[in-house]
């Protein structure tokens, strides 16, 4: 999924440890600097004067075995497909595009849009394809209130978890292919993802002006918010990006800088040791420093 997200400076206020959204809705942050066409922008994406206007607990409630089927076959006599959810700030210069797949067991997600109605969006195109992995529901959103795409990453991560919601409850057999069956779905996932095995971080050249990250790791409530969190701290800007949510995994690809420059080795190694350190490790504490 793709971040247009931006730059943000140094000091990104105070960090919320995120690891569980649900509980803590409410993280701080500072400005970004995003960029729309050829002119950036300042956009105050998280206001640190103020909660987060994105309560994203109101929308993973615990869902029942009997959830109704939106719009498509529940199919339980099939093998289960892998559940996925695919954020992309890169494609689209006006629209943030997400894409949703079920292998072919989705319908036309009509409630999924109209939950992202009430995040303040405005789904603005929506179309199907069929491919060899099945059907893909494809959206293009815009924030109502400015009719650009989505910049904020809490908004993002929001929309990932609303999205991911109405697929444990209209389809409960996605919960056990899904990190968070665990905590919101009816079944919880049989298998169990090695943070030390699972977590890939790589960093390429992409250019004199930046740099490609990647990053795969277990997918977890606010994962989205702590990556944009934990590479700005070291003062590198996020400009544009993708995030995919793949049944147990979440895979992101950046596109970052330093001071409008691609990023040097020593810094790209810095990048990757802080992002294995939290991520290999999401409940430490900043205080255990």
């Amino acid at each position: 999924m793709a971040v247009a997200m931006a730059s943000i400076g140094a000091n990104f206020g105070l960090y919320g440890n995120l690891k569980a959204m649900e509980k803590q809705p409410n993280s701080r942050g500072a400005s970004f600097l995003c960029s729309s066409g050829l002119d950036p922008f300042q956009l105050s994406c998280i206001n640190p004067k103020r909660s987060s206007t994105y309560p994203v607990s109101k929308f993973i409630p615990k869902v029942s075995a009997s959830a109704a089927v939106e719009d498509g076959s529940s199919q339980e006599t099939d093998v289960i497909p892998t559940p996925s959810v695919m954020i992309d700030q890169d494609s689209d210069p006006d629209a943030t595009i997400v894409e949703i797949t079920f292998g072919d067991r989705l319908g036309a997600l009509l409630d999924t849009m109209s939950a992202l109605t009430t995040l303040g969006l405005n789904v603005v195109k929506a179309n199907v394809y069929l491919d060899s992995s099945g059907k893909h529901n494809k959206f293009a959103i815009t924030k109502a209130s400015t009719g650009r795409k989505v910049d904020d990453p809490e908004l993002l991560e929001a929309i990932r978890l609303t999205i991911i919601n109405n697929m444990l409850e209209y389809h409960p057999e996605s919960s056990a292919q899904l990190a968070m069956g665990a905590a919101f779905g009816v079944t919880p996932p049989t298998e169990t993802v090695d943070l030390d095995i699972a977590t890939h971080i790589h960093v390429y050249d992409d250019g004199p002006e930046r740099s490609l990250l990647v990053v795969e790791t277990a997918d977890r409530p606010g994962l989205l918010v702590d990556l944009v969190k934990i590479i700005t701290d070291i003062n590198i800007a996020v400009e544009s990006g993708e995030f995919d949510t793949e049944g147990l995994l979440a895979k992101a690809k950046f596109h970052v800088s330093y001071k409008g420059k691609a990023i040097i080795k020593p810094l790209q190694q810095v990048l990757a040791n802080s992002l294995r350190y939290f991520l290999r490790r999401p409940s430490t504490e900043e205080a255990s420093f």
